[in-house]
């Protein structure tokens, strides 16, 4: 069967398990598709022969950058910094465990549309972040085409911190500014996610939802959809590390921005410029195929849409897009 729903990534639709045979799923992949399209995350061994040794030349070459004392057992390990964003830039390991061919894959199988890596962040501690959603950091048009691997880089222990999330929450409304009654384009922030707080913590109190904590042994990891509802644990023993990297990937044939500095009504976005981490590429912001301005452009000399007559990109949208691209 073909699928009536492109814009929609597969794994937030009940279409994904109908078209399992069509797009040769194996057992273990139907499994992952059903955790993620019910709960909003899936856990899966990574699939890297040589994954010990890169875990332990990036702990060696990572270690001096954060201002920690990982030698003495004794050290609040809490003192230094607690992330390295897009070490892969400079560490063949970090880039080689983002860039991995068998997970893109799978994620290309389960979104419809083919994944690439954007971003790492290698952690030697928990973040005891509070519960957030990603889609105020990195969103697309269409909507929900982005998620994140965690992977454990040690076995964690329930005090160092474990990363938690709220089963289900994938499918609570996606927070937007005009959600919440603000506008976001060309402001300021010191977090992006502060403004969104609050309606956060009260769906939570609403669905009477209680987080889950991930102790994963080391080599596990965790696939996490778009809108899942995520942070990190308090650590009771700041003695302890919680090595781990997270790598976040966006798909093919979409837009790119940040929500929580956009205002997607006005048609104001705050566009990124995304490069994939495994070939180096620019990924253009495109709109079914094509280049945002161009689709802007073709659409402004279609004059089916000014006669009345069907178009597949109304006045209303070219106006929006225009503002978008500051035409």
């Amino acid at each position: 069967m073909s699928n009536p729903l492109p814009g929609l990534p597969l794994i937030e639709t009940p279409l994904l398990l109908a078209m399992a045979d069509e797009l040769g799923l194996s057992e273990e992949d139907r499994r992952v598709a059903r955790d993620l399209y019910e709960q909003g995350y899936a856990v899966f061994d990574f699939p890297d022969q040589q994954l010990d040794e890169r875990i332990e030349r990036i702990k060696a070459r990572l270690a001096p950058h954060y201002g920690i004392d990982f030698a003495d057992p004794e050290a609040d390990k809490t003192c230094g910094e607690r992330r390295i964003q897009d070490a892969w830039q400079t560490d063949p390991d970090v880039r080689a465990i983002a860039a991995n061919e068998a997970v893109t894959a799978l994620l290309g199988k389960l979104y419809g549309r083919q994944a690439f890596p954007f971003q790492t962040l290698n952690f030697p501690v928990g973040t005891q972040q509070d519960a957030h959603s990603d889609m105020v950091h990195f969103s697309s048009l269409p909507e929900k085409f982005m998620c994140g691997v965690w992977l454990a880089m040690e076995d964690i222990h329930p005090d160092a911190g474990p990363l938690f999330y709220y089963p289900g929450s994938h499918r609570w409304p996606v927070m937007s500014n005009a959600l919440i009654g603000r506008r976001g384009y060309e402001t300021q922030l010191a977090s992006a996610q502060d403004p969104y707080g609050e309606a956060w913590r009260a769906l939570c109190a609403a669905q009477g939802a209680q987080p889950q904590t991930f102790l994963a042994r080391k080599g596990q990891a965790l696939i996490w959809c778009a809108n899942l509802l995520h942070g990190g644990s308090a650590q009771n023993d700041p003695r302890l590390t919680r090595w781990s990297q997270v790598t976040h990937y966006y798909f093919e044939d979409c837009i790119y921005y940040t929500p929580a500095f956009s205002d997607e009504a006005l048609g104001k976005l705050q566009m990124r410029r995304i490069s994939s981490i495994a070939d180096g590429r620019l990924r253009p912001n495109l709109y079914q195929g094509q280049p945002a301005e161009e689709a802007l452009k073709s659409a402004s000399h279609d004059p089916a849409g000014s006669a009345g007559k069907p178009s597949g990109f109304g006045s209303k949208a070219r106006r929006a897009l225009r503002r978008t691209l500051g035409r």
